[in-house]
């Protein structure tokens, strides 16, 4: 499956408030899904030594699955492509890389 099949398809499966012009839902979404990524790695890190083992990366997966549902519907709401997120997203770190620019911060590097 690639980006655009994925994109399609998960807006199926959208079912909130004002869908098509609500951007806000899914926004707060992706932040409540992205935590849940970011609290089983922290308990990885305090439960577990930092060894993930094949329940916890079942799991983790199946979160970032939930982070990549929300991200889809962000930009169904903006009518941005996926795969033009993607594909603009590695011309910017490619041309981060070649200047020497990859580490650091701020967008425009």
């Amino acid at each position: 499956m690639d980006f655009k099949e994925y994109q399609k398809k998960s807006k199926k499966t959208a079912l909130y408030p004002n869908k098509g012009k609500n951007y806000i839902y899914p926004t707060l979404g992706l932040a409540g899904e992205s935590g849940e990524v970011a609290e089983k790695i922290k308990k990885v890190i305090r439960d577990k030594g930092g060894v993930i083992d094949d329940e916890t990366r079942d799991s983790i997966k199946k979160e970032l699955g939930d982070v990549l549902w929300y991200v889809s519907q962000i930009a169904s709401e903006l009518e941005l492509s996926l795969d033009e997120i993607a594909e603009g997203n590695i011309e910017k770190l490619y041309s981060r890389l070649e200047r020497g620019k990859i580490g650091g911060s701020g967008d425009n590097r």
